[in-house]
């Protein structure tokens, strides 16, 4: 277990949140003011995402990007930003013809999913670690090793430090391969994602295989797992040893037909971490934890 912790909050994701809670961020200046918020409540990580403010889909808008980052810089040089770079990896197979991409794939290389890192350095920008199925039907999010690989070093280049999403043991197998290769600075830091279908489920013996896995190597590991089993995971990966996240990416209820905000979430894992006797570190300590130099 331990001591001390780091808080992440993934404030907006790019599902269906906004259509069925409406405190989901979806423009740039919501999203920034919620990254600001949650630093307030304790929060040391925003995960960022952004959406089309006319659509509210999900979106790789270089310039979305920088408008949030803008504002987040002009009133908070601590909160450590963490961009991710998951987005164009959705592959719609079709049923009769599974050669011909289908409505719903948004489908790009490797660089192109970096160019809004490559453009805005944030201090941490996801890597998703392997392909899986996305839930029932035909979606299948792509992450192959190859493109895995040249992620990590486009990543490394551009002296960001990647924060290695991790969907199911075998996942985590070539993880720490690549963490064996040398392909990361350390320490590595690593995020269970526990619950997205079909993935690892949000259970203990899932996390505790993973955080089994990495026990022992130079790894900063946090844990969270979607909807109703968002606290019960922030429990459990302290107990484990590991880091928590929480936000409306995962879970967009407090309780049962209560919606959620991102302040409330993070409030309720303070509370329990703090109840466990464990202390939240601060944004700048994290930073030291990680290996972070100051914001640029």
């Amino acid at each position: 277990m331990n001591n001390e912790i780091f808080i992440t909050c993934a404030v907006t994701g790019a599902g269906p949140g906004p259509q069925k809670n409406s405190n989901v961020p979806v423009t740039p200046a919501q999203i920034a003011q919620d990254v600001l918020a949650v630093a307030e409540a304790g929060a040391a990580i925003a995960h960022v995402h952004v959406r089309d403010p006319d659509t509210t889909e999900g979106s790789r808008d270089v310039r979305l990007y920088a408008e949030v980052l803008e504002r987040v810089r002009d009133k908070n040089n601590d909160i450590i930003v963490n961009m991710t770079a998951g987005m164009g990896g959705d592959l719609v197979l079709g049923s009769n013809d599974p050669t011909q991409p289908q409505p719903g794939t948004d489908l790009v290389n490797q660089k192109t999913r970096l160019l809004h890192v490559e453009a805005l350095r944030p201090d941490i920008c996801t890597l998703d670690c392997g392909s899986y199925n996305v839930g029932e039907g035909n979606l299948v999010y792509i992450s192959t090793p190859e493109q895995i690989r040249e992620g990590a070093q486009t990543i490394r280049g551009l002296g960001v430090k990647p924060e290695l999403e991790v969907f199911d043991l075998g996942h985590l197998d070539f993880v720490t391969k690549l963490i064996g290769e040398g392909a990361f600075a350390g320490p590595a830091m690593i995020q269970f994602c526990l619950g997205v279908n079909y993935g690892a489920p949000p259970t203990t013996s899932a996390m505790k295989a993973m955080a089994d896995a990495v026990r022992g190597s130079d790894v900063v590991w946090s844990a969270f797992g979607v909807g109703r089993m968002q606290m019960p995971m922030v429990a459990q990966a302290v107990l484990l040893g590991g880091n928590v996240r929480v936000g409306l990416e995962d879970n967009i209820w407090l309780d049962r037909g209560v919606p959620a905000t991102n302040v409330s979430l993070v409030k309720r894992a303070r509370e329990i971490v703090e109840r466990m006797g464990v202390r939240i570190m601060s944004s700048s300590a994290t930073r030291d934890r990680l290996g972070l130099g100051a914001a640029a």
